[in-house]
């Protein structure tokens, strides 16, 4: 049986009788072998992939170069956008890898603009994302990502507060300021969350659901023990994040936890879809889109991270999944140096 709308065209074998006997077997034999390639359904003009999705692996697409124009992906064929953009010239990371704070916005509105075009109707784009506070300048982020993709025509869904340890964080220059002037305007507090946006483009249609198999539906649903005992339920998440350990495959890398992506990626699709991370960064979204069976989508502007990106999706085993690395001209050879990263730890406060 294929499994479908009921709405789908349909062969009526009765009528081939009149053109003959052996047409009519030879179409039925066609038929058939349909079973095991992958069919389109139109779902009130939404394209979505259904029918043979659990009997072939799943495939990895990296593309180094800028994802302000995604031209590799078809329209409205991603399930799920997973990222979290540069944190804005974060002295740490990424120093002065924006020209300024209009640079970084023109590349998220550009993003923005295109996500909207790729994702599939009633679909989810995640950012995990959080303020910036470069040079005693303190930069709205998660406003500013939310006025852009609300202007690209998406949905503003749920926020999500991501909290860190509290151990991660010392007492810092920053927070410090008050131990040393125990005064009132000296108060400047440590930061050990981020936002995780989530956006929607347009309203899901439901009864998508019912026309998946029952092979689709077992191996996408959702653990209520995890989903109880480890609170996703609530809009704070307490999760540890990657801690700046030197032995790490990402070292010098912004990475964020897996438990992020595999909680959104669970959450918000279906076994054997697509997820998009237009900040690929080292990987980790596409390696946890790998381990849970679904496909994926990546660009990275640095083509240092290929190796790093290599040996991430390697880890994971999966021998029936495919990756493949294309390059575009504008994309770099390498991140900055470490010593480039490397500045000073003191951050003025103003």
């Amino acid at each position: 049986m294929i499994h479908g709308r009921t709405d789908c065209p349909r062969i009526d074998l009765a009528r081939t009788r009149n053109r003959g006997k052996g047409f009519a077997t030879k179409l039925w034999r066609t038929a058939r072998t349909q079973v095991v390639i992958p069919r389109i359904l139109k779902l009130d003009s939404r394209v979505c992939f259904e029918s043979g999705r659990e009997l072939m692996g799943t495939v990895h697409r990296v593309v180094f170069g800028n994802c302000g124009t995604m031209k590799e992906i078809g329209d409205e064929s991603v399930q799920l956008m997973v990222t979290s953009p540069p944190y804005y010239n974060a002295p740490f990371d990424y120093p002065n890898l924006f020209k300024d704070y209009d640079e970084f916005l023109r590349l998220i509105d550009d993003l923005s603009r295109d996500l909207f075009r790729v994702l599939a109707p009633g679909r989810v784009a995640c950012f995990v994302t959080d303020d910036m506070l470069v040079k005693g300048e303190k930069y709205p982020v998660v406003a500013d990502i939310t006025r852009l993709m609300l202007d690209a025509g998406f949905r503003y869904r749920d926020r999500i507060v991501w909290i860190k340890p509290k151990g991660y964080v010392r007492i810092s220059r920053r927070s410090g300021v008050v131990i040393q002037h125990p005064y009132p305007m000296y108060y400047y507090p440590d930061n050990i969350q981020e936002s995780i946006l989530i956006f929607q483009k347009g309203r899901f249609d439901y009864s998508f659901v019912r026309e998946l198999s029952s092979k689709i539906l077992k191996k996408s649903k959702i653990s209520l023990h995890d989903y109880n005992d480890h609170e996703w339920h609530l809009t704070v998440w307490n999760i540890t994040n990657v801690l700046p350990l030197g032995t790490r495959l990402e070292k010098g890398i912004a990475a964020f936890p897996e438990e992020i992506p595999r909680r959104l990626i669970k959450l918000f699709s279906f076994h054997g879809e697509t997820v998009l991370d237009p900040f690929l960064g080292s990987g980790t979204t596409m390696k946890v889109a790998q381990e849970l069976g679904r496909h994926s989508w990546g660009y990275e502007i640095d083509r240092g991270l290929k190796k790093i990106i290599n040996q991430k999706l390697e880890s994971s085993h999966q021998s029936d999944s495919k990756v493949e690395f294309r390059f575009r001209r504008e994309s770099k050879k390498s991140r900055p140096s470490a010593s480039r990263r490397r500045v000073a730890r003191s951050v003025v406060v103003t």
